[in-house]
């Protein structure tokens, strides 16, 4: 935002006399006059580009005075700059995926049928980024970061203002066993058992160890999962134990629910097929978690539904702004006062050359 000013306008007030003291100056000028006994000889004389020019000067001279003084004024050009900064939010994104997450009950914005680790890396991006059309406005002002857990818990990105980089990782996240043939799945079995489990207590616990230093006015955890604890060393409700203590709230999201969620599998002739499996929400652990810590639970069983969530928490989780507004002034005076300068010495050697006149 563009703004002008005058750092001395109390100058101005000295264009009255400067005014004045030009126009008694012309005046006196055209009182001067040589003696003649009859014009009758004058009158008749042409006169010259000169003679019709010099008036101009008079001109100049009081464009020039009228110059100097307001850059004496000291006229400015400010840019405005509005910058809101706060600390912001500190929040660790906590987000399952295990086998379960490869469950296809979800569906993406062109309406294809999509896993749940999809969906949620879908949401998640709009909730850190924000998106035109859609509720969620971004947290560019947190430090955010990033968690997935399995079987283990992995600390994939701290906490970060660079968004893009962190969505970038959380692009990178695989479900065990994604993406491999019906043989390499049959060589990695025990591995991908163990990946695939859900150690929900571990994941809960790691994310405390993120935020545990982080300096903002407020922590926050967003754990996401649809299973239950099957593995780890920890339990989900001890180390929510330790999130309360440490001040972190935690904000549970329970994806789909009990029963059963179509999975697609390659069977041993290479045909990737659609099975029905058996999967199990443990909504009363995660809702317990959120209790414990001060958070809420949310239950999300399509990308919409999701959606609304992490719109829910967005408006819960208001980052406290504070506008800095600062003036970066720059000086204009000098396109005002070398100008006014050159045209007064101008105007005073063709007074005393070209159009020198007598007396």
């Amino acid at each position: 935002m563009n703004a002008l000013r005058l750092h001395d306008p109390l100058w101005l007030a000295a264009l009255v006399p400067v005014v004045l003291a030009f126009a008694w100056s012309v005046r006196a000028r055209r009182r001067r006059a040589i003696l003649f006994s009859s014009l009758a000889d004058v009158k008749g004389l042409p006169k010259g580009l000169a003679a019709r020019a010099k008036p101009l000067l008079d001109v100049v001279r009081l464009l020039a005075l009228v110059l100097v003084v307001v850059a004496l004024a000291r006229p400015q050009r400010g840019l405005e700059q509005f910058r809101v900064r706060t600390e912001g939010i500190a929040i660790g994104l906590v987000i399952d995926r295990s086998g379960s997450m490869e469950a296809l009950d979800f569906v993406d914005s062109d309406g294809q049928r999509i896993n749940r680790l999809a969906a949620v890396k879908e949401v998640v991006g709009r909730f850190v980024e924000g998106e035109d059309g859609s509720p969620l406005g971004g947290r560019p002002d947190d430090k955010i970061g990033l968690v997935v857990f399995g079987g283990y818990p992995e600390a994939r990105c701290p906490l970060t203002l660079d968004h893009d980089a962190l969505l970038s990782i959380l692009d990178e996240v695989r479900i065990p066993g994604e993406g491999l043939t019906h043989a390499e799945r049959r060589q990695r079995e025990r591995f991908l058992e163990d990946e695939a489990a859900t150690a929900i207590g571990d994941a809960l616990a790691r994310g405390v160890l993120l935020l545990e230093n982080a300096e903002a006015e407020s922590r926050v955890l967003i754990l996401l999962s649809d299973g239950e604890q099957n593995a780890g060393v920890l339990a989900p409700l001890t180390a929510a134990e330790l999130a309360a203590s440490a001040g972190i709230k935690v904000y549970t999201i329970g994806i789909g629910s009990t029963g059963l969620a179509p999975f697609r599998q390659v069977d041993q002739f290479g045909r990737a097929i659609l099975r029905q499996q058996q999967v199990i929400l443990d909504e009363e652990t995660l809702r317990a978690i959120a209790e414990k810590t001060g958070g809420a639970y949310f239950n999300a069983r399509s990308t919409e539904a999701l959606e609304r969530v992490y719109d829910a928490i967005d408006a819960l989780e208001k980052t406290e702004v504070e506008s800095l507004v600062y003036t970066d002034y720059k000086e204009l005076f000098p396109l005002l006062l070398w100008p006014g300068i050159v045209l007064l010495v101008l105007e005073a050697l063709l007074r005393a050359t070209r159009f020198r006149s007598l007396p």
